[in-house]
């Protein structure tokens, strides 16, 4: 039956004049073969009635966060029930809302508790789509890998043209299926992603660190699993929610991440290494804070484990990924590792540059390749730029071994050049 065959769905209808095409929405997903759950917000309803959405799919509509529940928590339920939440039409009241985590009601509560990826089919009056605010929430939510279905151009409800129509409902289900089709790229496969920095004690209480937040690693472990690789993250300390089907090792030093790291190896297809490692440790570790007294302090620091150069010299099938986070001469110092630690590509950056250093949503990276390619990629949302380096990741495993372990299904995700054919196709007066 195809990509749709046997995939969850949570369809999430709000109120727009659109609401009508949602359910030729829902009878095209469930006849491609889809388990198809129906939120309806409450103006939804003013448009549609759940008896249709419920005869259509065969399943409770769920309409109110208050009424008899279908399941034991069912929020929560359908958020893990789902492979895939789709919201067509969605309003501007509810791109808002979720821009802002706001849980109000059924559907925006489902939105925030799923792991699932979401995808938005947007549709309102044209002024409402282009207005500063609209586009804002639209903007936070694609950093934060949040699919949009652009809306079409042409006639609307309300009497004007523009942009704002919602696509046709052959078009949104044929982007759910490409989503479902493209999302496996990965499957069978076992990659290995550090990320955060680490921390190096110098007593009880303090210890020598870095401004890496991990930002970077965990979307790269977010969008391998999306792909549908077996992804163990092994992780430095850092308050990041660890990314829907990936297995989470936390670790603290660099030697806790050295250990990790060469428990995981052997069985690796892929190792990309984005943990901002210390170099250095203290000789010494205090029994007891460091107190403050009158003179200097002298820390004698001894180095760490170079894990990098070490996978790269027990390097047999494995795809080795590196990152270079630089203040000056980039390419100059990113080439040098890219060699000295046998790594077939390595991603740098100057973290000096405004917007693309740590702690921020975005990058701006320049990829050096063993064989002497080069590419600029311009400031990108990190969850972006981790497409693009599974896309680079990808193009090498296809001409590697056989992988080195089977791995289960992830959660899939648009990949680079396998993305729906959108149809940039109405509404007008959506309420929410």
């Amino acid at each position: 039956m195809g990509a749709l065959a046997g995939r969850r769905i949570v369809l999430g209808v709000t109120g727009g004049i659109a609401a009508y095409k949602a359910v030729e929405i829902a009878s095209r997903l469930k006849k491609a073969g889809a388990d198809v759950r129906v939120i309806m917000t409450r103006a939804a309803m003013s448009f549609v009635t759940p008896l249709t959405f419920r005869e259509i799919t065969n399943a409770p509509v769920v309409t109110t966060m208050w009424g008899e529940p279908q399941h034991h928590v069912e929020h929560i339920a359908l958020a893990e029930f789902a492979e895939l939440v789709l919201v067509a039409p969605a309003t501007a009241n509810f791109i808002a809302k979720a821009a802002a985590g706001i849980a109000d009601d059924m559907l925006t509560t489902t939105v925030l508790a799923t792991r699932a990826p979401l995808l938005l089919a947007p549709a309102m009056n044209t002024g409402m789509w282009e207005n500063p605010v609209t586009q804002e929430n639209v903007h936070r939510l694609t950093e934060r890998g949040v699919q949009i279905i652009p809306p079409a151009e042409g006639p609307l409800a309300c009497g004007t043209a523009g942009a704002g129509r919602l696509p046709e409902p052959v078009e949104i289900a044929r982007a759910a299926a490409a989503y479902f089709a493209c999302g496996q790229s990965l499957a069978g496969r076992r990659i290995l992603v550090t990320a955060a920095g680490t921390e190096e004690a110098l007593d009880p209480v303090r210890y020598l660190g870095n401004r890496s937040t991990g930002r970077m690693g965990y979307a790269v472990a977010a969008e391998a699993a999306r792909r549908g690789a077996e992804v163990i993250l092994i992780s430095g300390p850092t308050p990041l929610e660890t990314p829907a089907g990936v297995r989470r090792v936390n670790v603290r030093s660099a030697r806790d991440m050295y250990a990790a790291v060469l428990a995981e190896y052997d069985t690796a297809d892929a190792v990309i290494k984005a943990a901002a490692v210390a170099d250095y440790r203290p000789a010494e570790i205090a029994d007891h804070k460091i107190k403050k007294s009158d003179g200097e302090l002298t820390l004698t620091l001894t180095r760490n484990p170079d894990i990098l150069y070490e996978l790269g010299q027990k390097k047999r099938h494995q795809i080795l990924v590196g990152f270079a986070a630089e203040t000056q001469n980039v390419e100059e110092y990113a080439r040098g590792k890219l060699a000295k630690k046998n790594l077939d590509f390595i991603v740098a950056n100057n973290v000096a540059e405004k917007d693309a250093g740590f702690g921020v949503l975005t990058n701006h990276v320049q990829i050096f390749y063993a064989d002497g390619r080069a590419e600029d990629h311009p400031l990108m949302p990190k969850s972006e730029l981790a497409g693009v380096i599974l896309d680079r990741l990808e193009e090498l495993l296809k001409s590697s071994t056989k992988p080195a372990l089977l791995a289960g299904k992830g959660a899939p995700k648009f990949s680079k050049g396998c993305e729906p054919l959108y149809d940039r196709s109405e509404d007008c007066g959506s309420r929410a």
